[in-house]
């Protein structure tokens, strides 16, 4: 253990005396509690909330709320919370992060934190990482809730608007970060406010907490629609990408880069027909050249996507789910379908995007809770102002975590872990194999094929089935091979609920979870060991490495190979001890520390462009809220005269250019006639425009009738900032590609983004007055 670590963890203990005491009032109160009858502790609701009304707040409250939920747990689930999970509870409700190893009961953790913030009536959010535990934690746990008076939704994909209208109008509301995302950036699409499915983003909390927040923080949520029609350059350019040898490109394994080489460029000069590549006006084809690189130098099938329907689809890296309605950006998802040989669907346009980080900082309050998070806590912090709290397990642990086994070449570490399952598996005892991607654990299952030994395959394909096949990993004789961490959030369950088999399993060694190779965060792979040993459950957790797996190659692989130089190891034969463990935590450390660059990064960007989102869909909801717009197009229609003058008339007096210029603006030409110009100051010939351009716009009342044309005001001016703004967001999107040259210039990126992003913006203000009113001041 680090000193960092030593320190932390001392400031944990501190936390935790506190909140010993907290749980020791609410463990005073419980007696009394029990002697209310059903009635009596249901209508501690309405107390409480009168007690709120009254000017209470939440934290006045704790101890009978959580006193009270207790019971009604009891009651009626025949689940009482262990003083543990009052902790994890409590820390959710202060808004930080309860780290809670697996088998701790998380789901009844949340009950008591979710019943007292509820009370406010201002909502809650509880948010998984798919629809089915979303579903399956809101069944699970509204008895409780609707015993206590409060009503209880769940938002999972297909329903329709009215639907989960209903859902976000309940006291508790379960569903998926997507779900949530996408919910907002609909909300800041609709052209009546009637049409909006969700409230002010109150309180959430996110379930696995490090996967949601951590892990897909670098992929944003976008809504697009259809773009211009795909051409025929992906064909081209896949056919131009397989003439290629490996001297024709340069690939950065590390950075996950590619781009052709001098020869590679006059190759493609010369089966193009251009004279360069690099001109301006090549540049869709090269955009198309590096599109079908990254297709087959760098997009792996099975790895990062899998052909299913005749349809490519992309695999969550972290989890190892399909992702569905996914598609790659930027031309990528056409290239891959090139290269697979599937239809070519036309590229989409961005309407609405946002990124997890930006979208999660709404809540008014935030928490979260996972088994794993105490090695991101400084990105918790930096990026969400959450503090990660360890909570301490209700039994101790009993599970052996075993040093690795390190291997020289990929074949004979899976050669040896063949083996191991072979010889746990004749015991009897279960066994859970953790595999990194979906061809890795169909290469180790036709292994186990061979061998004849019986067992079930969890990966992308067939994640309908997850939940099931993993509460069953903890039978007698069962061999689970799973990718990543799939089935996440649900229990293993030794014997899987079957008390007389569990004790068989648990005198057999309980669990034993393998992995095949280390993870890019040691996060992971703790989840993965985490698995075995739930409630002071026995259980053994090991890793077999090898120097060909991707992580020890890319970052640890000339320190671990010295190592194993000195130990002498040979081709078959594996090593263990404390200096290649520290060598490989080295390598995982490195990758961390990058990967937390690469979402600062994210963020850094997406902040400037989060700004400008903000005012855009404050304007748009000015307009929802049937405010009267007249006063501030009027502003509008002053500036734009303004603005004008000042180009004409300040230096020059080109009085020509100055109406023409209004005319083509907005005003009428026949409206537009100031007698004696050139006898007037300049502020005079504005005042007088401005006085015409009111009366023309009173005539256009008389014309329309003043309803009709509040209404025409609010239709135009939704349309045009909604166009607008889809064009910005592509325009800074493109900004941001290219923007990395400024680094060149010894310049920093991220601010000249910011900058030029800034100006953008602007114009983008600009444009929105002159064609709002341009359109208001039309009669035909």
């Amino acid at each position: 253990m680090s000193v960092l670590d030593k320190i932390l963890s001392k400031s944990d203990e501190a936390e935790i005396n506190i909140l010993n005491k907290i749980v020791d009032k609410i463990d005073e109160v419980e007696e009394s509690v029990q002697k209310l009858s059903d009635n009596e502790l249901k209508n501690m609701t309405n107390v409480f909330k009168e007690r709120l009304n009254s000017g209470e707040t939440l934290d006045d409250i704790l101890i009978e709320a959580f006193a009270v939920c207790r019971e009604a747990s009891k009651r009626v689930l025949g689940m009482r919370q262990y003083r543990v999970q009052l902790i994890g509870g409590i820390v959710l409700h202060q808004g930080k992060i309860a780290e809670m190893r697996t088998g701790e009961g998380k789901t009844l953790v949340a009950v008591a934190p979710v019943y007292l913030n509820a009370l406010s009536g201002m909502g809650v959010h509880v948010i998984t990482v798919n629809d089915y535990l979303a579903k399956r934690d809101k069944e699970l746990m509204q008895p409780v809730y609707e015993f206590l008076g409060m009503s209880v939704g769940v938002i999972v994909n297909g329903q329709d608007p009215n639907e989960r209208k209903a859902q976000y109008e309940c006291d508790i509301t379960y569903g998926t970060n997507n779900e949530y995302g996408f919910d907002y950036l609909k909300d800041n699409m609709v052209t009546r406010n009637e049409e909006k499915v969700q409230r002010k983003l109150n309180y959430a909390i996110v379930d696995e907490v490090d996967s949601i927040l951590i892990d897909e923080a670098r992929t944003p949520l976008i809504i697009s629609g259809s773009g211009d029609e795909s051409t025929k350059l992906y064909d081209i350019a896949d056919a131009f990408i397989k003439t290629l040898v490996e001297d024709d490109y340069e690939l950065d394994e590390k950075e996950n880069t590619i781009a052709l080489s001098e020869d590679g460029m006059t190759k493609a000069e010369s089966f193009f027909g251009v004279e360069s590549i690099n001109s301006i006006e090549n540049i869709e084809v090269c955009h198309h050249i590096n599109q079908a690189l990254r297709a087959y130098k760098l997009m792996d099938k099975d790895v990062d996507y899998v052909v299913k329907n005749n349809e490519i689809m992309i695999v969550d890296e972290f989890t190892g789910r399909i992702m569905d309605g996914r598609r790659y950006s930027d031309g990528l998802h056409q290239a891959i379908e090139a290269k697979e040989k599937v239809e070519i669907k036309r590229e989409s346009k961005t309407l609405a995007t946002v990124t997890f980080q930006n979208f999660f900082r709404m809540y008014s309050k935030l928490s979260g809770m996972t088994g794993t998070a105490k090695t991101e806590e400084g990105e918790f912090q930096s990026t969400y102002s959450m503090n990660v709290v360890t909570i301490p397990t209700n039994k101790p642990i009993l599970r052996a975590d075993l040093n690795d086994l390190v291997f020289k070449t990929e074949e004979a570490k899976y050669d040896a872990v063949v083996k191991e399952i072979a010889r746990i598996h004749e015991s009897g005892q279960p066994v859970l194999v953790g595999t990194v991607s979906i061809d890795k654990s169909e290469y180790l299952s036709s292994l186990l094929k061979k061998k004849g030994i019986k067992h079930e395959v969890l990966n992308a394909k067939n994640h309908e089935k997850e939940a099931e096949i993993v509460k069953k990993a903890g039978k007698l004789n069962s061999v689970t091979i799973a990718t990543n961490m799939a089935g996440r959030g649900t229990d293993i369950s030794l014997g899987d609920s079957d008390k007389e088999e569990g004790t068989k399993v648990c005198e057999l060694g309980g669990l034993y979870v393998i992995g095949t190779e280390r993870h890019e965060t040691r996060r992971i792979d703790n989840q993965l060991r985490g698995r075995s040993g739930r409630q002071g459950d026995p259980g053994t957790s090991r890793f077999f490495v090898s120097l060909e797996d991707e992580v020890i190659k890319l970052y640890g692989g000339r320190s671990i190979e010295k190592i194993m130089k000195r130990m002498n190891a040979d081709e078959n034969s594996a090593l263990e001890g404390k200096n290649l463990m520290k060598a490989i935590e080295r390598a995982q450390r490195g990758i961390e520390g990058r990967n937390f660059e690469i979402r600062k990064n994210v963020i850094k960007y997406d902040d400037t462009i989060n700004e400008q989102r903000k005012v855009i869909y404050a304007e748009r909801n000015k307009v929802l809220d049937n405010l009267d717009l007249e006063e501030e197009i009027q502003k509008v229609v002053k500036d734009v005269i303004s603005d004008t003058a000042q180009k004409y008339l300040k230096k020059n007096k080109d009085y020509y250019g100055f109406l023409n210029s209004i005319c083509n603006k907005f005003m009428p030409k026949e409206a537009l006639i100031i007698p004696d110009m050139d006898k007037m100051s300049v502020e005079e010939i504005i005042e007088y425009t401005y006085d015409l351009s009111k009366r023309v716009y009173d005539f256009k009342k008389i014309v329309c009738g003043i309803e009709e044309l509040r209404n025409l005001e609010r239709r135009v001016l939704l349309e045009v900032v909604d166009s607008r703004w889809i064009e910005h967001i592509d325009a800074m999107d493109q900004l941001r590609q290219c923007i990395g040259l400024a680094a060149i210039g010894q310049k920093d990126p991220v601010k000249e983004y910011a900058i030029q992003g800034y100006d953008m913006f602007e114009e983008l203000n600009r444009n929105i007055r002159t064609e709002t009113i341009k359109y208001l001041y039309k009669f035909n």
